[in-house]
Order: structure tokens, then sequence, then C-alpha cells
């Protein structure tokens, strides 16, 4: 894969959680604004201190180099503590990072709890592991439903992936995959492998140990393989500049989207939702939807806890000159 891209403050007693999430919602204010250093300045002690927003907020400036300079290495230690606390976002960084890194036996427990809940690079390079056997025991029908629902997503490195991949799987698998895909998207968010997570042991340059990688498979049909897959090419997936959280961002849901219009063509809502994540700064770290009834597809964003979010989200979207609509699920 390419290479993707202070001081302590006292803390008095631990009854000070209230004050220090608004300190982190300052200094995501201030990031907003462009003022990187002063949001550096707010999250730097409350990380230090054991925040985890503030924790997963030093994760992202890291490691796109907002405020500091960029460093993979920091970005994952800081990710790491986060994710120890249940951040599933600084979670799901953390595989895509250690991957990016080169330690790819380290990812792919995080990578495959992120594609069970719905994160689309997670999704195609972990797919792409199943289908060729690196490191986890190849599964193609999963291989191919993971793919699926990566290119659903809208990642243009999937639809390359399962080009190649329809040429060696039979037609059974695929329908299974397919299956396995609505079943994904139903229960987005369950974790499908059955292995709890790893117990870390770090040394002194935060490296986990290495451990044999084991995931939950599903069980094999009885259409035999026409030949051995050559690798799967794997180019890197786009890599978001996702802003930081204020709010802790624990539980990956929220009632509200925001719409950002309506289709007669499919494609034209996939080429819209490519047109914005480029003009909007924090839209890709969104989930996309593609909501067709009635001969209609709909592009909506999400998922946002509040309908101040979506509205929040929407002037952004507006200020690149699109239409925006809060939307309640």
């Amino acid at each position: 894969m390419n290479t993707i891209h202070g001081a302590l403050i006292a803390i008095a007693t631990l009854s000070l959680s209230q004050p220090l999430l608004a300190d982190v919602k300052l200094g995501v204010d201030a990031w907003q604004q462009g003022d990187y250093a002063k949001a550096i300045a707010e999250w730097r002690p409350l990380a230090e201190a054991g925040d985890p927003d503030a924790q997963f907020n030093m994760g992202q400036a890291y490691k796109l180099g907002r405020g500091v300079s960029p460093d993979l290495t920091a970005a994952i230690q800081w990710y790491r503590k986060a994710a120890a606390q249940g951040h599933m976002r600084a979670e799901d960084n953390l595989g895509l990072c250690l991957f990016q890194q080169g330690d790819r036996a380290a990812a792919m427990p995080y990578l495959e709890r992120a594609a069970a809940r719905g994160d689309s690079r997670a999704q195609y390079i972990f797919g792409t592991a199943l289908f060729n056997g690196d490191l986890v025991e190849k599964d193609w029908v999963r291989a191919y439903a993971l793919m699926t629902r990566a290119s659903a997503a809208g990642l243009s490195q999937a639809n390359t992936s399962l080009q190649q991949m329809n040429k060696y799987i039979s037609s059974d698998q695929r329908e299974q995959a397919k299956t396995l895909a609505a079943q994904m998207e139903r229960d987005k968010g369950v974790q499908l492998a059955s292995a709890p997570a790893r117990t870390e042991s770090a040394g002194p340059a935060g490296r986990p140990a290495s451990s044999p990688i084991r995931t939950a498979r599903i069980p094999p049909t009885h259409t035999p393989e026409r030949a051995e897959a050559p690798k799967v090419k794997t180019s890197p997936p786009p890599q978001p500049a996702p802003t930081p959280t204020a709010a802790p961002a624990r539980v990956p849901v929220g009632a509200w989207r925001v719409q950002l219009g309506a289709f007669s063509a499919d494609t034209r809502a996939r080429a819209m939702w490519t047109q914005l994540t480029g003009k909007v700064r924090g839209l890709s770290s969104y989930q996309s939807y593609f909501v067709k009834a009635d001969g209609i597809t709909r592009l909506q964003a999400g998922p946002l806890g509040s309908s101040a979010d979506a509205m929040r989200l929407c002037a952004q979207i507006r200020s690149a000159g699109a239409d925006c609509l809060p939307k309640k699920n």
C-alpha cells in the first residue's frame, strides 16, 4: 500500500469530566476555524489526562499534520490509547494506520471489526486479504460480500477488485456473497468475528506483540474453486481527512442524515458524492447512502446524532454551492 497521508495541566479530581469535554469542544471550534495550534493546545493536556475524544483528535492531528508535524507513529499511539477506552472511530483509524505502516498482522483484527461496522476502506482491505488468504484464512464468499459493500459505498477500487474476483469465483459463491452482503448491511455494527479482541502488550515503540490471527469463517461451498486465484492488487483506498470530534463518539449511530439530492440515475448520485467529498471538508468521514425508491436515487450522508449536527453539516455543504436537507430516519 502507498503511504497515506502543550504543557501538562493539573487535574484536581476525576469529577471534572464536564469541563474536560467542554475544553475538547473549544479545540474543535479552533480546528474548524483553521487555528490548529490552539486546537492542539486545548487537546494535548486533556489527552494526556486520559480523555478518549482528545486522544482521538490528537491522533487525527498527527495523521494529517495539522498543528504538529505529520507523524504516523504518534498518531497510532494516540489512536491506540483512545481505542483502549472503547472509542470506535479511533479503533477504525488505528487499523488503517497500522496497515499503512506495514504492520499488517497487527492491523487485521482492527480492520475486521471496522469492516463489520461498515467502514468501506476496511471492507476493501480486509476483503482483499480474505480473497488472497493473506494473514487470514481464505474465504471467497465473505471477501466478495465485503467488496460488494465497499463498492456500494462508492469506493472505486472495490469496483475494480470485484471485476477481478468475478473471473474466479463460481456463480453459487457469488449468490451466497450477495445474500451475505445484504445481511451485513442490515446488521451493520454487529461484529462478525467470533474471537474477542486481542490483549496487546506494547513495547517501547508502542507496537503490539504479534499473535496468530483467527477469523470467523462462513462454511465453504461444495463448488470447487476453478483455479488458484492470483493476488488481487490493492490500490490505496482514498484517505479522507475526517474532522475531530468534540462529544464522545463511542456509538456509531444516529437518527439523522442529510439529503444531498434526488437523481433519476444512480451514477449521477455517486458522481455528486465524489464531487462533494472533494469540496466539503470532513464530509468523506460520514457514510454515504444511496436510497432507491420509485426509480429515484436519493443521496444521503450520516449518521448524525441530532438535528443541530445535521444543520451544521448542511451549512457547510450549502456554502460549497450544493443543496442540503436535514432528514430524520
